[in-house]
């Protein structure tokens, strides 16, 4: 028997956010209306929710659709590709520090001191 995307789910959301004890709060923090993660047993989910979930848990869509066991966002990238920090902080965006993802206010706090590093530096 093959793994669901709503088993890939509560899978990663067990081990990447164990803070987050409801569904309802998952769904709040996700960006994701009320009812929708229920939903997926009978249904499948849109491409944008797929993508939405996966940039949340810093996965891959491949790991949640069960195509790989290996939740890594891209295999391909190395340490020498740049990042853009612009995309990585937005509120899209999924920031990782210490395993922990970090909170909208925190990359907004990130994205001001660059900002004013950038300014300064001028």
């Amino acid at each position: 028997m093959s793994i669901t995307f709503n088993e890939r789910v509560r899978t990663v959301w067990k081990e990447k956010r164990p803070d987050i004890k409801s569904v309802r709060n998952l769904e709040e923090r996700i960006g994701l209306s009320n009812g929708t993660i229920a939903s997926w047993k009978k249904s499948s989910p849109s491409q944008a929710k797929i993508e939405q979930v996966a940039n949340f848990f810093g996965v891959s869509v491949d790991y949640l659709l069960g195509n790989t066991d290996d939740m890594h966002v891209n295999k391909k990238a190395t340490a020498n590709e740049p990042v853009d920090l612009d995309d990585l902080l937005s509120e899209k965006g999924m920031a990782m520090f210490d395993g922990q993802p970090l909170s909208d206010e925190y990359k907004k706090a990130l994205l001001a001191m660059l900002n004013t590093m950038k300014d300064n530096g001028k």
